[in-house]
């Protein structure tokens, strides 16, 4: 029995048996922040409002600005032209007007490339350029006559309304001159000079203390 061969033995590996994985179901709103990245719950949304959505009320409505103490006119806008090298170029000259209708009036003239640039400039300048006018019961304390440039203009007080015309009226008006007489004793269609003359008759008004 020296000669036996003796076999080794075959073993049968076991099948390995898995176990079952529980998989949790995703609502489509989670899918949804979770394929980008949660923005749309960080930023609330854009129906959010104050929350921090873009909806929210940021700007102030036009109700909430204060009002100015200050009444305007605008006297006249031209267009201006100048020759360059390359053209033609435009801008806009304004006059403005502007009063308090208790005795503080103005004029100012600006210019812009567009109207509005130009309108804000003049009435810049016309708030720089103040003038206080003494008034005794709505009208001048006496009369007085000035020049400016090709204007001469005579203003007398009166009684019963401003009797003016044109830019001695806006000037009167807003200067909260209820009632004048005022006579343009030089005939000139430049509204300017008529009511820069206005403004410089004003000037000359004082009250005499007794």
């Amino acid at each position: 029995m020296e000669n036996e061969i003796i076999q080794p033995e075959t073993v049968t590996p076991e099948p390995i048996v898995q176990a079952p994985v529980a998989v949790t179901p995703v609502e489509p709103a989670k899918q949804a922040d979770q394929r980008f990245g949660g923005r749309q719950g960080s930023r609330g949304g854009r129906s959010g409002g104050a929350a921090g959505g873009r909806g929210g009320p940021r700007r102030r409505s036009q109700g909430d600005r204060p009002k100015s103490e200050f009444e305007q006119r605008t006297l006249e806008i031209g267009r201006v032209s100048r020759v360059t090298k390359g053209g033609k170029r435009f801008s806009f000259r304004t006059t403005i007007v502007i009063g308090d209708g208790k005795g503080r009036v103005g004029v100012g003239m600006a210019k812009g490339k567009d109207v509005q640039q130009s309108v804000q400039k003049a009435a810049n300048q016309a708030r720089k350029r103040l003038i206080t006018v003494p008034l005794i019961n709505g009208t001048i304390p006496y009369q007085v006559e000035a020049k400016y440039s090709s204007a001469v203009v005579v203003l007398k007080p009166a009684r019963g309304g401003v009797k003016a015309g044109g830019p001695v009226r806006v000037v009167a008006k807003l200067a909260g001159i209820h009632a004048l007489t005022g006579k343009l004793t030089e005939r000139t269609n430049n509204k300017i000079n008529i009511a820069m003359a206005t403004i410089e008759a004003l000037k000359k008004l004082r009250i005499k203390h007794t």
